[in-house]
């Protein structure tokens, strides 16, 4: 275990050996003679951007990082980080769950910033009022596309700043937003209350278009462009393949890429292991062929094989007289227990979170392998109780499992992707995060120190409430919110991320 000890506890050997190294002309540090906050020594320093890996010591002042250093300077804390990795803290760009119970599996899993991109939230501004001053972590999120439908098609939305803000509607109702095409006014309305959700600080645009089957590919396209208009992001999930004449996964693949190639939209791909499936290679194939020729087109991947929705949503539809072995795929997340037609029906009705296997792990290795594919968890809620081991584990599994034990990419490669690259993702519309990502003099001190030979998932599908191991310290602006494996209570740093919008 790593201890934190006043200056005057250092160990002599350290801070001889760390003196002997110091070059003899100036050392050019950030800091002055007044003692930093914190002082984080012998660590392995780890900079996706500028690729330093080295031993090196952090300065950490008024919540930033003043210097990246052999030096020593005076510090009011030092915390001897020997055999430890001090990394960027890691940025989730799809966490469902929002609430501090969620926060609390992220925290212990290294993550400093945790976002509701996908399906985004709405009202933006009472979602972003409700946690102001009480997250344990970073947080933000675009303007639900879906809730903007709800209320254009004259469903009430009550404007709540609690938790309970994740919804995939409920098929086989009548909500006409979740089925019906928009009409001319009812789009107009939908295009006002999103550029209202940009003005309030929203992220970006989320869709979840396998949950809006209603939505026509005009009214996509529309949105992809009114989006560029306002140098918006979009994330989106794909639309279902079923509802591609020709079916096939490549084809929802083909819709956002070609959106993005006509209206200049820079657009995110939520989870494309899930949407892809076995035609992974080719659908990666296709976004780095439009990346190539000028396109701002990004993807994302959970390092598990099996996804998780809701059963009561309208991507369920088509599960009707499926297969006994089709159904046994199907995991309820309340009890363990795997599904048959008639339990099917019933939880359809009752609604609830159901885990969906099958997926190659072969496929899903490969994934996880390629650099350019960022890291996001997809994490559903632990408010509600038992949920996937996803929300729990994703950065501690590529970092152990897939980097360490499997050897299919390096760290570095593997940091980069749960760091800068999220992080840049999102500079254009919220610059605050220029300064997130990276281990560098005035980068804010988000940051996750981690045993390279100890970290490692422990969240399973029977019992995903399990904390990560050898995430050692997580610190958000210069606050430990974990601090030797251990959930610190009673802080509260996490801090809004905005859109330029606000």
């Amino acid at each position: 275990m790593t201890t934190c000890t006043s200056p005057a506890t250092v160990t002599r050997g350290f801070v001889l050996a760390t003196l002997m190294c110091l070059p003899v002309v100036g050392c050019g540090t950030g800091f002055n003679a007044e003692p930093v906050d914190l002082l984080i020594v012998g660590g392995r320093v780890m900079d996706p951007e500028s690729g330093l890996d080295a031993v090196r010591n952090v300065a950490i002042r008024g919540g930033t990082i003043v210097d990246v250093t052999e030096a020593v300077p005076s510090a009011a804390e030092v915390l001897d980080a020997s055999g430890l990795v001090v990394a960027p803290g890691f940025i989730d760009l799809h966490a469902h769950g929002q609430d501090l119970e969620s926060s609390r599996y992220q925290a212990r899993d290294g993550v400093t910033t945790a976002l509701e991109l996908e399906i985004g939230v709405y009202p933006v501004e009472g979602w972003y009022a409700g946690r102001a001053g009480r997250a344990l972590i970073n947080y933000g999120a675009s303007v639900s596309h879906q809730g903007a439908r709800r209320e254009a098609f004259g469903s009430v939305i009550a404007n709540r700043d609690d938790e309970g803000t994740f919804s995939l509607g409920r098929a086989g109702t009548s909500d006409a937003h979740l089925y019906e095409p928009a009409t001319e006014d009812e789009f107009r309305r939908i295009r006002q209350s999103m550029d209202r959700g940009l003005d309030e600080g929203g992220l970006g645009f989320g869709f979840g278009i396998s949950y809006t089957p209603g939505a026509s590919h005009e009214e996509l396209w529309q949105l992809f462009a009114a989006a560029s208009d306002r140098d918006a992001p979009v994330y989106i999930h794909l639309r279902s393949a079923g509802a591609f004449s020709a079916g096939g996964s490549l084809a929802p693949f083909q819709e956002a890429v070609a959106n993005a190639a006509g209206t200049g939209a820079s657009v995110h791909i939520v989870h494309m292991n899930s949407s892809a499936g076995g035609s992974a290679e080719t659908a990666l194939e296709l976004i780095r062929g439009a990346q190539a020729r000028g396109a701002d087109v990004t993807t994302e991947a959970y390092p598990y094989t099996a996804s998780a929705s809701r059963i009561e949503s309208a991507l369920f539809d088509s599960w009707v007289d499926r297969s006994p072995e089709a159904y046994g795929r199907l995991q309820w997340v309340e009890t363990g227990e795997r599904l048959t037609d008639v339990t099917f029906r019933s939880y359809r009705e009752q609604g609830g979170w159901v885990i969906t296997h099958g997926r190659s792990e072969t496929t899903n290795e490969w994934i996880v392998s390629q650099p350019d594919v960022i890291a996001a968890s997809d994490g559903i809620p632990f408010s509600e109780g038992r949920a996937h081991p996803r929300g729990a584990g994703t950065f501690a599994r590529i970092l152990g499992h897939y980097a360490r034990d499997r050897g299919v990419l390096p760290l570095m490669d593997a940091l980069r992707k749960m760091t800068l690259m999220p992080a840049q993702r999102l500079e254009t519309i919220a610059p605050l995060m220029v300064s997130k990502g990276r281990v560098q003099a005035g980068a804010d001190a988000d940051l996750t120190l981690f045993h390279p030979d100890r970290v490692i998932d422990r969240a399973t599908y029977d019992a995903p409430d399990q904390y990560s191991e050898g995430i050692v310290h997580v610190l958000v602006s210069g606050t430990f919110v974990v601090r030797d494996e251990m959930l610190v209570e009673g802080v509260a740093p996490g801090q809004p991320i905005r859109g330029i919008g606000r």
